[in-house]
């Protein structure tokens, strides 16, 4: 729980740093939500889940490289005819990444790829007050494109993002998110 106040504390603080970018119209900030697909072994144990979350991109000079910022939670339930049991697995996590756009700004539909690290809770509640959590290291990599809505700076940003968490069993999930992003 230390390690996750901490990413809390990081995230903060890369909030308050970046607001003078806010004024120049470098950070693009959104929120999202979507399916949550357990891969591999977590796909074994688990059904479809959901994913909801916010992140904030700052853009560096040019705009087609930038630095992302991502908080996300999710939840999938125990498939009961798999394991035996009933209960849920939730993950909350933190994730830096570096953002890489194919299209300009300009362009009504902008095709982004993405890589980075983060932290991730993971929880599992297997019922009858049952439960254990952990935070371990997690990679992602993905891809997103995002559609202009109108003459304003609000897109419409359709992605996903393949994880891995360094749990014991190797933790692998595929979220497919949609989202609205706002800023320039």
């Amino acid at each position: 729980m230390k390690r996750l106040g901490l990413v809390m504390l990081a995230i903060a603080l890369c909030v308050v740093a970046a607001r003078p970018a806010m004024a120049q119209g470098n950070l693009r900030y959104g929120v999202s939500a979507g399916l949550l697909l357990p891969m591999g072994d977590y796909n074994t144990s688990s059904k479809l889940g959901w994913v909801g979350g916010a992140g904030a991109t700052y853009w560096l000079t040019g705009g087609t490289i930038g630095i992302r910022g991502d908080l996300s939670y999710s939840r999938t339930a125990f498939d009961s005819a798999a394991t035996g049991f009933s209960g849920n697995t939730k993950i909350f996590g933190g994730t830096a990444s570096v953002v890489y756009a194919l299209m300009p700004a300009s362009a009504p539909a902008r095709l982004m790829i993405t890589g980075g690290v983060g932290i991730y809770n993971v929880k599992a509640d297997l019922g009858g007050g049952l439960s254990g959590s952990s935070s371990k290291v997690g990679f992602a990599g993905g891809a997103a494109v995002a559609f202009k809505m109108g003459t304003g700076g609000t897109r419409l940003v359709v992605g996903t993002r393949y994880t891995t968490v360094s749990t014991t069993n190797k933790l692998n999930f595929l979220p497919i998110t949609v989202g609205l992003s706002f800023g320039k």
